[in-house]
């Protein structure tokens, strides 16, 4: 069991791809979190992330007979993610959100740490944590895609301009400018 739990996700992909089931239990059990904060977070309902995160591990599933290692496999899920999200997008009124179109958007190194022991820090944090997902929520679609597939997943610029299906310039300005907006929020609360 240690051996399985020391294997890569690609690994474990190919493991699936070829019929063990138990690699499958392991790349949820790794990824579920993190995908699904990724969902609720783009499409900010819970019964929508909901749905469309069962629809995401569904796609999984239907693709793992094809499935090559030509990424990380994160990037190949948050891609199924986010391709599922466009589709969503799609088949609502106001279809796909501009800033998911956009080539370019419009510049959070660090958000102040502290000690946990100090009960009026640990307020404060909660406070700066809170205004920190309302910015976060704030952002335009596609840069708060690529932040939350930055943070969540751990992503390189190489890797989000993949999953997104953008260029590496278009994936790094995203990053820059929800980076900046985030950074000029925080700033304006403290």
């Amino acid at each position: 069991m240690a051996a399985e739990q020391n294997s890569s996700d690609e690994e474990l992909m190919e493991r699936y791809r070829d019929g063990d089931a138990g690699a499958f239990d392991l790349l949820y059990g790794r990824h579920k979190g993190g995908l699904f904060r990724y969902m609720l977070r783009q499409c900010g309902s819970r019964s929508i992330a909901e749905e469309l995160f069962q629809e995401v591990w569904m796609n999984l599933t239907r693709a793992r007979r094809t499935y090559t290692v030509q990424a990380r496999f994160t990037t190949y899920l948050y891609r199924l993610a986010h391709n599922r999200l466009i589709d969503h997008y799609r088949s609502q009124a106001g279809g796909v959100p501009v800033s998911f179109e956009d080539d370019d958007c419009p510049a959070l190194d660090s958000i102040a740490g502290g000690r946990r022991d100090d009960p009026a820090l640990s307020a404060d944090h909660r406070q700066q944590a809170e205004r920190l997902l309302q910015l976060i929520d704030a952002l335009p679609e596609a840069q708060r895609e690529a932040f939350l597939l930055q943070q969540e997943s751990d992503m390189s610029v190489e890797e989000i301009a993949k999953t997104a299906g953008v260029s590496r310039e278009t994936a790094k300005s995203r990053l820059r400018y929800a980076f900046a907006k985030l950074r000029e929020g925080m700033q304006e609360f403290q």
